[in-house]
């Protein structure tokens, strides 16, 4: 029985031991922290707006790079958390805006 729990501990030991070791592997990864809003990651980005569909409560950009993504420039569709910023909102008017994931759906929370 002192041998199963002997080796029981030097494996857990190894085992930490192993870990520790190929953390050093993540040297390149970016692990700053990211704005959050409960759990969610907050993006934020610069563009120009393409079109405004209020019924559907979504906008068309035309936006910067997203570094915390990794995007490049492009244009897409958001859709908009409050339907009450799209007033704020005209077809090419130039924006800073921050942004959600929501499901399958970026979702822009604020607009300056």
């Amino acid at each position: 029985m002192k041998k199963i729990a002997i080796a029981s501990l030097v494996m857990a030991a190894a085992s930490i031991s192993f870990a520790q070791s190929t953390m050093g592997d993540m040297k390149g990864m970016d692990m700053a922290k990211k704005p959050v809003v409960g759990a969610q990651t907050v993006h934020a980005a610069n563009g120009t707006i393409k079109k405004i569909d209020v019924k559907a409560g979504s906008v068309v950009i035309s936006h910067g790079p997203v570094s915390s993504l990794n995007w490049p420039p492009m244009t897409m569709g958001f859709k908009v958390k409050d339907k009450d910023l799209l007033a704020k909102l005209a077809v090419d008017k130039k924006i800073d805006f921050s942004f959600i994931k929501e499901g399958d759906d970026y979702v822009v929370t604020t607009v300056k």
